[in-house]
């Protein structure tokens, strides 16, 4: 009895780990990892000005119903965002978690939940 609850559990817990560990994109991970480390010394010099351009920029191309991305626009808009956020953990200490969390919040952001927003934006 013991073995079957032990199986269960197992099967249960592994079955929600493979799940999850699924859930990423290996094309679209690498993809992100190429830009991610072509931009990367580039945008580290991106002064407030620079980075409020490309910011507001994205924003304008994403809210245009008119407008699609490709994979690779959307990816190079959305890891360079992730950059600026290790510049601001460099100039501002105190707010590394901050920038941290915003960093892992643009670097798992999807070209395919776009693609989404995109057809319901049309509707």
């Amino acid at each position: 009895m013991k073995i079957h609850f032990f199986l269960l559990v197992f099967f249960f817990f592994g079955h929600s780990f493979y799940a999850q560990e699924k859930k990423g994109n290996t094309t679209d991970d690498a993809l992100k990892e190429t830009i991610y480390n072509s931009n990367k010394k580039a945008v580290l010099n991106y002064s407030m000005k620079d980075f409020e351009q490309l910011f507001f920029e994205f924003n304008n191309k994403k809210s245009s119903p008119n407008v699609i991305l490709t994979k690779e626009e959307f990816y190079t808009y959305t890891v360079k965002i992730a950059i600026f956020s290790d510049r601001l953990a460099i100039l501002y200490p105190k707010e590394k978690e901050v920038a941290e969390a915003n960093k892992k919040r643009w670097m798992s952001e999807s070209y395919e939940d776009y693609l989404h927003s995109k057809q319901t934006q049309k509707k």
